[in-house]
């Protein structure tokens, strides 16, 4: 099913002894504002855990592969697009490589890709986009010394040599020394965008869009590693969909107008949510540590609010059915 509407969504992300976003410029340390202090996440690191998400759950689905995999050549790709348009041209089907690439590939038709590094195919517009994660308050970034207990000296031809090698090493020189960087904690508030006008050049359906909020909520349960251990989504999905003011002339086509495009400003919806440390609470460490609030009262008219709390279930949609769900770790105004 086609999308018709725009979305804004937004969660949040905790951060537990571990490396939300190791940047290689700074010794892979944590992201951080070097100005504020604040942590960030950039965009390709979280849609790298969406993609990988959708990657095991629906790879093996038609139109659900990933293009952008690790070791992948692109180019290689793009002109496989190519051929194949090329082909279906010869049958009198006019079909663009960028066309063929949304069809085969989630991820080109949700956040678009640069296809001229090879065979120039053009350009696709993600459909969705997502901002740099922020976190809440200033994070504390540290690098600690672990030890390794083996070596990796000697390039040695046979078993024997390194065997040789081995008896005659000083013992104490077989354990080397590492480091590994992370922090204590942090709380990172999620925002995207998904675009209907877009949406409807790539081929994004409501389909897909459910795909987008179920990896959403289960990017850092399914892809865990050694430095993201203690990563989590610890809220629930919160979603502002674009219907549409119905105004006194009630003209369906300005409605649906306004809906793929939007009632009002992105910002003014991220506004209404609200994350700010308890009163006495001086240093958090744990998300319980923080007052979450949502003033659904104050979503514009020709928009709807919409929370999903577990990653399949149904979109619970609407102020009064919002307002009668009960979660501990968000109150609503």
């Amino acid at each position: 099913m086609k999308l018709k509407n725009r979305y804004e969504f937004m969660l949040l992300v905790e951060a537990e002894n571990c490396n939300p976003n190791g940047d290689p410029d700074m010794g892979n340390l944590p992201r951080q504002d070097p100005d504020t202090g604040y942590g960030y996440i950039t965009d390709a690191a979280l849609k790298r855990r969406i993609r990988n998400y959708v990657m095991d759950a629906y790879g093996d689905k038609q139109g659900m592969d990933i293009f952008a995999k690790n070791g992948t050549s692109i180019n290689k790709e793009i002109l496989d697009a190519c051929i194949h348009s090329d082909e279906e041209k010869k049958n009198g089907k006019n079909i663009s490589p960028a066309e063929v690439f949304c069809q085969k590939y989630w991820d080109g038709r949700t956040f678009g890709g640069v296809l001229s590094t090879g065979r120039n195919a053009g350009q696709i517009r993600g459909t969705v986009q997502l901002a740099f994660a922020k976190s809440v308050d200033p994070i504390d970034p540290q690098s600690i010394t672990v030890t390794r207990m083996y070596y990796t000296d000697g390039n040695f031809n046979t078993l024997k040599e390194f065997d040789e090698a081995d008896a005659k090493m000083d013992p104490d020189k077989k354990r080397t020394m590492g480091t590994k960087q992370f922090i204590p904690y942090g709380l990172y508030l999620v925002k995207g965008t998904v675009s209907a006008n877009l949406a409807r050049k790539n081929g994004f359906s409501e389909e897909d869009l459910d795909v987008l909020f179920e990896a959403l909520l289960q990017m850092y349960n399914n892809d865990v590693s050694s430095s993201k251990t203690g990563m989590s989504v610890v809220s629930p999905l919160i979603i502002f969909k674009h219907i549409g003011v119905a105004d006194a002339n009630n003209d369906p086509e300005q409605k649906e107008k306004e809906a793929m495009l939007g009632c009002c400003g992105a910002h003014k919806l991220f506004d209404l949510f609200h994350v700010s440390k308890k009163e006495d609470v001086d240093t958090p460490r744990a998300y319980s540590d923080y007052n979450v609030t949502l003033d659904i009262s104050d979503v514009p008219s020709g928009v709807e609010i919409g929370i999903k709390d577990n990653p399949f279930d149904n979109v619970t949609w609407g102020k009064d059915e919002v307002g009668k769900m009960n979660l501990d770790d968000i109150s609503f105004k």
